[in-house]
């Protein structure tokens, strides 16, 4: 990792800089796809498919009977690890649902708010060299509690033509039964406008590359609701002298192999932890499957030296990363000062593929500074607020006038008389 000694923060705009791709490129080439779905539907699906995945569909929907058959395919302790993450995470998101109770805000007048689920629900699945059947679990349990009536997964093709075994087993797991094996943007165009095979949804969940991101961007200005923009995999770690470069090296590297748009960020108090911490990923990355991805992601990495904790979290701030881990000796003190981060990871032992599998936190979650400005997945991502109110008589009576006023002042009569003519309805039934 690049190291950057005591940079002014006149210069922490350029260092927090995540790696893209040339977005007028991408934007033609995503436009292009999805105008394509939008016009000719199951035709190109079934051409895109051919072309990025190499397989030629008759249907895209998985079968039940393909459903059913993927258990035989995962071992008993994974399918048991997999219920135990479920069971944590459907705790945490059971812990949000939202019981407020009604409110008179003045004599007469109750108020309420409802959370009702979003009827017909998209989940965008990645599963190319790693197919992600955790989302599967971060997705799918809040929408089972949020008691979503449709709930649509798209995922790639393998090349035999079928889909991963593990995600279907927790998409069965989770109860989601409409499964369709499509990927990439296309998937997320299938779902925006729907086509004869795969049915049009109200709002689109789930992380992807920067196609799909893209993708998401795109459909999001047409009308189509997205939970939030999930592109390439980031952390950052706070650490001071107590932390361990081992461990940090690790959870570096535990992000920077998910794709070689990911960007691990390192900031500390000592350039002395920067170079154990260097000497770590050296060693650790010659054992990963994945090592050339990680490699491609280092190189987008930055470890940054401060003077001290306080501005370390002032860059962590600045930069809001999707994941933040603290390794400090004050890791709940300094997590007090934190605003702006996807999620947060507490101490040395904290490690950020926890809560990426079995913590129970969601781990949907905004990239790019987006977390100066989204909250990451959950219980509400799939549901919606409605507002109730009941007026009496004596409760209009208490702020007829008022809204009468008010009304007036804005110089819209006819609001006004909504209520006049009611109040001279209740004058007129006490007399």
């Amino acid at each position: 990792m690049k190291i950057y000694n005591n940079p002014t923060k006149q210069n922490w705009d350029a260092l927090c800089k995540r790696p893209v791709m040339e977005q007028k490129e991408l934007n033609s080439v995503v436009s292009k796809i999805l105008g394509d779905i939008r016009l000719n539907g199951d035709d190109a699906l079934l051409k895109y498919t051919k072309s990025f995945e190499g397989v030629q569909l008759k249907q895209f929907k998985v079968e039940a009977a393909e459903l059913t058959f993927s258990e035989n395919k995962i071992s008993h302790e994974l399918k048991n690890a997999i219920d135990i993450a479920y069971q944590n995470i459907y705790s945490f998101h059971q812990n949000q649902v939202d019981s407020s109770p009604s409110i008179e805000t003045s004599p007469g007048i109750k108020c309420w708010r409802k959370s009702i689920g979003i009827e017909r629900v998209g989940i965008y699945i990645p599963a190319g060299e790693a197919p992600l059947f955790s989302t599967v679990l971060m997705l799918g349990i809040p929408a089972q509690i949020a008691k979503c009536k449709k709930v649509v997964l798209c995922t790639p093709v393998q090349k035999d033509g079928s889909v991963n075994a593990t995600i279907l087993y927790a998409a069965k797991r989770v109860g989601i039964k409409e499964i369709y094996k499509i990927g990439g943007a296309q998937a997320i165009g299938a779902m925006a406008y729907g086509t004869n095979s795969i049915p049009k949804v109200d709002k689109i969940y789930g992380p992807g590359n920067q196609y799909v991101t893209k993708a998401k961007e795109i459909i999001q200005q047409q009308g189509v609701a997205i939970d939030l923009p999930a592109g390439p995999s980031e952390i950052l770690v706070v650490a001071d002298d107590t932390a361990k470069p081992d461990f940090i090296a690790a959870d570096l590297l535990s992000q920077a192999e998910h794709g070689a748009d990911s960007q691990a960020m390192l900031v500390c108090t000592n350039e002395a932890i920067v170079k154990e911490v260097n000497s770590q990923l050296n060693k650790q990355l010659n054992k990963l499957p994945r090592k050339k991805i990680a490699e491609k992601a280092l190189q987008n990495s930055k470890a940054i030296v401060l003077k001290n904790t306080d501005l370390c979290i002032d860059f962590s701030n600045y930069y809001a990363p999707e994941h933040l881990i603290i390794a400090t000796k004050n890791s709940e003190n300094e997590a007090e000062k934190i605003v702006n981060a996807g999620s947060v990871f507490l101490g040395n032992y904290s490690c950020e593929s926890a809560g990426d599998y079995a913590t129970g936190t969601n781990h949907t979650l905004p990239t790019n500074g987006y977390a100066k400005n989204y909250s990451g997945v959950s219980l509400d991502s799939f549901t919606k607020k409605i507002t109730f109110q009941k007026i009496s008589q004596k409760g209009l009576l208490n702020i007829g006038e008022t809204v009468e006023l008010m009304a007036q002042a804005e110089q819209l009569e006819a609001h006004k008389n909504a209520v006049s003519i009611r109040l001279k309805s209740i004058y007129n039934e006490q007399t």
